[in-house]
């Protein structure tokens, strides 16, 4: 049986948690950011958690190989 890959996009944006919950940054923080209102900006520093019904995927795609 071969190995699992680990899915390398994914590696880049998501991060698993020592309780395996997922991490990840906000969508719409890259560019166009002039024209946000500053509260909105604000609110998508850092990070978030990813929702449950995504996260046996992302954990999969991971392949154990968080960062």
């Amino acid at each position: 049986m071969p190995k699992q890959k680990t899915h390398k996009a994914t590696k880049k944006r998501f991060r698993l948690t020592a309780k395996g919950k997922v991490k990840h940054r906000g969508a719409g923080t890259s560019h166009l950011a002039a024209r946000m209102e500053h509260k909105r900006k604000r609110n998508l520093r850092g990070t978030r958690v990813l929702a449950k019904p995504q996260v046996q995927a992302i954990t999969r795609a991971l392949a154990g190989n968080s960062y």
